[in-house]
């Protein structure tokens, strides 16, 4: 696994660029929202450690993870000035093939909303073979994946003002 022996959470933050003046708007799964809200909670709090006002961070909830790309694509249209959205949710396999489903429709469809907006889309989507992978990556023994977001939204931007 990736995350094996891998603590999420650990950035060093004077080599990161500043959120300073920065916006951007989380949109989280509600589904597994044990799992989703810490990951969401970690991406909030990355955000302002790098500098983001609180009052730039934009919270919304959709039902489940499949809703994240609609959710998305409609903050990115009501707001085009956002420097990121960050897309937060949690698939644990079951015994069907929902999970695959689910995985590659919200795969495909952030994909798609980055070549779509001019902001970056943000890719916070657990993906985990079981529960206790979901807790592990989500405030657990590796970390908080959503951290790991927070601070590619904020590189993200920075990257996209380099451009503009």
């Amino acid at each position: 696994m990736a995350t094996e022996n891998k603590n999420l959470s650990q950035y060093d933050k004077s080599t990161l660029p500043s959120g300073k003046g920065k916006c951007f708007a989380i949109v989280t799964s509600e589904w597994n929202n044990h799992i989703t809200f810490n990951l969401r909670d970690g991406v909030k709090d990355t955000l302002i450690d790098l500098g983001v006002d609180e009052k730039d961070i934009l919270m919304m909830h959709v039902p489940g993870s499949f809703e994240l790309v609609y959710g998305a694509d409609k903050i990115a249209q009501k707001y085009p000035n956002l420097d990121g959205i960050i897309a937060v949710g949690c698939v644990i396999r079951g015994e069907t093939a929902h999970f695959d489903y689910v995985c590659q429709g919200v795969t495909q469809g952030i994909q798609f909303l980055n070549q779509k907006h001019p902001m970056p889309i943000i890719f916070c989507l657990l993906t985990d073979e079981n529960e206790q992978q979901s807790i592990d990556r989500s405030g657990g023994k590796h970390g908080n994946k959503g951290v790991e977001a927070g601070v590619a939204a904020v590189i993200m931007a920075d990257f996209k003002s380099q451009l503009s």
